[in-house]
């Protein structure tokens, strides 16, 4: 799904009605966008077929002081030297001879724009745009610097500039800039760019000016997936990365031209691999750089099937599925598709292909690989802190077994038999933050649909979403989306597991159910009551329980009403 931002970017689709004979779709988690004004303690995307706003978004933008100075009181430490300056002698400074001078001036509209509006408008006026990005180059490093850091205020938060920068060809001369081995200058052009990547319209610009190189000069190096096969950045580098991973962050929740583009970029999706996996091997999975990277993956995830290569679509699903992703009625020998036999050709296939697809991973790859599966395994465990990276890595998971696409189920069995992920799942429902719900929720409903064993599953999630569940007017209720994907689980154990429909008894959910089936009073509660009317009706054709339904005061009429 997309993401969050000042307020979350979730749309379902239409409500699907529940039958004892259908479940809910299972779910995707949209692109993740990225709030404008994001900070670094800030939090940060579920939906049928959306993208997701907290892994993408508005993007980050950050406001720099003077050199060797943080935040305001570098700005003012610097003041006197401003005593005498205007903003149109600034500009003019610009196009001086005297590097001083440009330093003067580039310093000043630094100062100057770090939190005015009307200075950002007021310096557009004067023309300092292309005479900075003119300067981005400069033989002087002290020019190039001010420079780069007068635009990453100029920008900050202007859409108008932003724009201005882009068309005076200033991603062009950014990444010209980039190659250079000054880590301060670096890290403003990285900045820059994150900044940029916050203007929806431009996204799909940057992708196409940037990727290769950002990828080849820092992603690569800095993630230590180039020769040293580790990570080794100093404080200076780390940032750099940081920005440039925030960079990715916003552009993977645009088009899908870009998330292709991103996907088909060589070393980008194993630089973001590389860098999450050797960060949980030592022990830095709070890293903010690990949050984005996480980010980035959830993002590329989304609509996944639908957009990979035809070539390894077909490699995914083999022969079994016809072009509705249905179970073709072909006989395997003498047998036909539903007989044992035929189930056990289809797992015997299901393995050969594991073994394949498991087998040395690159690029795009990743994003499909059984490995990838531990990788979020691994970040729902020992994540403890960093809200957002765990919710990425449930969105992730959440993508990877969406639809009915035969590998979809095979990642869930593997999440489920192999991982055992349901642990680390279930103690992650226990939140309030309903962003996180929404990932984990969306998640368990995807795996409900293609577990094996509906039984077992239902012994260990039935109580944990139950509890999760409203009964009556006065308890906190998570949003209808939430409710609705718990419905869908319990739909999806409850028209193969008796057992499930026993459980939803013992742990006191007819009361809840009953509650949400008669709550009718908005356009979300409608739709959370439609689900539980039909789970109901699936729950009475277990004539078993038609006594423990009686005891607790309901009849057929209460099941099978609408």
């Amino acid at each position: 799904m997309l993401g969050r931002g000042v307020g979350w970017w979730v749309e379902l689709g239409p409500p699907h009605r529940l039958t004892s004979k259908c479940v809910l779709p299972l779910i995707l988690a949209p692109p993740w966008p990225h709030p404008e004004t994001w900070q670094e303690d800030d939090a940060h995307p579920t939906g049928n077929g959306v993208p997701c706003t907290e892994c993408s978004g508005k993007g980050m933008d950050e406001l720099v002081g003077l050199y060797g100075h943080g935040g305001h009181s570098g700005v003012q430490s610097c003041g006197s030297r401003f005593d005498d300056i205007d903003l149109p002698s600034a500009v003019k400074y610009l196009i001086a001879s005297d590097p001083n001078l440009q330093v003067l001036g580039a310093a000043y509209l630094q100062h100057k724009c770090y939190s005015d509006s009307s200075a950002k408008k007021q310096a557009r006026s004067l023309q300092a745009m292309p005479k900075l990005v003119k300067l981005f180059n400069s033989p002087n490093q002290e020019v190039q610097r001010h420079a780069t850091g007068a635009m990453r205020n100029l920008i900050y938060d202007n859409a108008e500039n932003k724009l201005a920068l882009v068309e005076e060809n200033g991603i062009y001369e950014l990444m010209r800039t980039l190659r250079e081995p000054d880590d301060e200058l670096r890290k403003n052009v990285t900045g820059i760019l994150w900044n940029l990547s916050s203007s929806d319209n431009l996204k799909d610009r940057l992708a196409r000016d940037t990727l290769e190189q950002l990828t080849d000069l820092v992603l690569v190096p800095l993630s230590g997936l180039g020769a040293s096969g580790v990570i080794q950045q100093n404080p200076s580098e780390a940032e750099i990365f940081y920005n440039s991973t925030g960079f990715l962050r916003n552009l993977s929740s645009a088009s899908q031209q870009t998330r292709q583009k991103m996907r088909e970029c060589h070393g980008l999706v194993d630089s973001m691999i590389h860098y999450v996996n050797s960060s949980l091997e030592v022990g830095k999975s709070e890293d903010k750089s690990v949050e984005n990277a996480v980010c980035v993956l959830r993002n590329l995830s989304y609509r996944l099937y639908d957009e990979m290569p035809p070539s390894s679509l077909q490699r995914l699903e083999g022969h079994r599925r016809n072009a509705g992703g249905t179970v073709t009625g072909e006989l395997v020998g003498c047998f036909s598709p539903q007989s044992k036999k035929a189930r056990e050709h289809y797992l015997n296939a299901d393995i050969v292909t594991f073994t394949e697809v498991s087998k040395d991973p690159k690029g795009m790859e990743w994003l499909w690989n059984p490995q990838i599966v531990g990788i979020y395994n691994r970040l729902l465990q020992r994540c403890e802190l960093n809200k957002h990276t765990t919710e990425a890595a449930s969105g992730a998971l959440q993508n990877i077994t969406a639809g009915d696409r035969r590998w979809a189920g095979v990642l869930s069995r593997l999440a489920l038999e192999q991982e055992r992920i349901l642990n680390p799942v279930l103690d992650r429902v226990r939140t309030a933050d309903h962003h996180q719900l929404r990932s984990l929720t969306g998640l368990i409903r995807n795996l409900s649909r293609h577990a094996r064993n509906k039984d077992d599953m239902s012994t260990k999630v039935v109580s944990h979403l139950i509890e999760k569940l409203p009964g009556s007017v006065g308890d906190k209720a998570p949003p209808a989306d939430v409710i609705v994907n718990i419905i869908a689980v319990l739909n999806n154990l409850v028209v193969e597991s008796p057992m499930a429909a026993r459980d939803i008894v013992y742990f006191d959910g007819l009361r809840k159910l009953f509650f949400i089936k008669k709550r009718r009073d908005s356009s979300d509660n409608e739709k959370s009551s439609r689900a539980a009317a039909s789970l109901l009706g699936n729950m009475w054709q277990y004539t078993k329980l038609h006594r423990d339904f009686k005891m607790k005061g309901y009849r057929k009429e209460d099941f099978l009403s609408l």
